[in-house]
């Protein structure tokens, strides 16, 4: 099998990121929420909309290091590879921030992986080259396409229920905020299979228990 998975807020997991790391900045009041969202209304009515998209481009560039990859995934990775079965990371994103320092956004999801041990040359890691970053999201999924993927993983049913997603590759919408149940329901005839977890991807697709 091969499966192709997105990495923003599937593989990578922000949160409280962007909470320690406004914080860090001197952006926000230490008794505010911590998520993402939080961060981002809080910046954005207070008439500082640039302060958080340089916020993006910090964490996403300089700040990795707060990251963490969502439990159960690196059990996955594991398992699958040890079936034999071949992964792909398939994302997009900017090369550089939209504002702020010019730092490289593709290589420093790239070392994430590395430096986690999620990719590697090794039996149980993903393959360094079959990691790709692309600059669109219509990028994405001709990327999928060409990988021939049987299954692919995101977290935006956008991304999934996009015109030009090739037909038959099965794909699996991540929930891990058990948010997006009716986006799964009125997908349509093309059908999401919603899942909140990694180990509950595991055993759907991997037949592991969860």
């Amino acid at each position: 099998m091969r499966i192709g998975i997105d990495f923003d807020n599937t593989i990578a997991c922000y949160d409280g990121v962007f909470h320690a790391a406004a914080l860090e900045r001197g952006l926000i009041p230490p008794d505010l929420d911590r998520g993402k969202n939080s961060v981002r209304d809080h910046l954005n009515g207070s008439g500082r909309k640039d302060d958080f998209t340089e916020l993006q481009g910090h964490v996403y560039g300089a700040r990795m290091d707060l990251v963490s990859p969502y439990p159960g995934f690196a059990e996955f990775v594991a398992t699958a590879r040890a079936a034999g079965h071949a992964l792909f990371v398939v994302s997009h994103k900017t090369r550089t921030p939209l504002r702020g320092p010019p730092h490289d956004l593709h290589g420093a999801a790239r070392g994430f992986l590395l430096s986690i041990g999620l990719a590697g040359e090794g039996p149980t890691q993903i393959a360094p080259e079959g990691v790709y970053f692309e600059l669109t999201k219509e990028a994405k999924i001709a990327r999928a396409a060409t990988l021939a993927c049987d299954v692919f993983i995101d977290d935006l049913p956008e991304i999934l229920l996009m015109p030009g997603f090739p037909q038959g590759m099965q794909r699996i919408l991540f929930d891990p905020e058990d948010r997006l149940a009716e986006a799964a329901a009125t997908a349509g005839p093309q059908s999401l299979l919603r899942r909140t977890s990694w180990p509950a991807i595991t055993a759907e697709l991997l037949h592991e228990p969860a």
